[in-house]
């Protein structure tokens, strides 16, 4: 494969969400790798810090603290790629869209910056804003819920 080659292969590749590509034949082999690998680190948090200091009763055992994360119902629409979320054209733009707020198949959501691209994220199908998952100027990665859904 020659570099004309190569650049083109390298060029298809950073437009489109793949990560890892591998290309292989008698002669050579070739791996392209976007990104890096997350690096993922697990910790225990102290039950303090857990819930919000306001919502600990002195009266309350230590046992009932820990707050249990609420079951969500709805759908949610995630992060085709790694890259920035933002909820607005603008910083001093509103929101694409607001908790509550019923959505058309096809309306743009928010966007999420990959490489300096503006992936313009739109709803697959009509459906009621439950909760926005991100906050502006986020980092995301590729499958990161954006946002739950009812589907209407």
């Amino acid at each position: 494969m020659d570099i004309r080659e190569l650049k083109v292969l390298v060029k298809m590749i950073t437009e489109t969400d793949i990560t890892e590509f591998e290309l292989e034949n008698n002669e050579e082999k070739i791996v392209i790798r976007r990104g890096s690998k997350p690096e993922y680190i697990q910790m225990a948090a102290p039950a303090a810090y857990s819930v919000p200091q306001a919502s600990i009763s002195s009266a309350a055992p230590a046992a009932t603290v820990a707050v249990s994360a609420p079951v969500e119902l709805g759908e949610k629409i995630t992060s085709p790629i790694v890259g920035t979320y933002y909820g607005s054209p603008s910083p001093d733009s509103p929101s694409y869209v607001q908790v509550g707020q019923v959505v058309e198949k096809g309306q743009q959501l928010c966007i999420v910056e990959a490489m300096k691209l503006m992936n313009e994220i739109e709803a697959e199908f009509r459906c009621k804003i439950v909760k926005v998952c991100k906050e502006n100027a986020q980092a995301v990665e590729y499958g990161d819920a954006l946002f739950v859904v009812e589907r209407l």
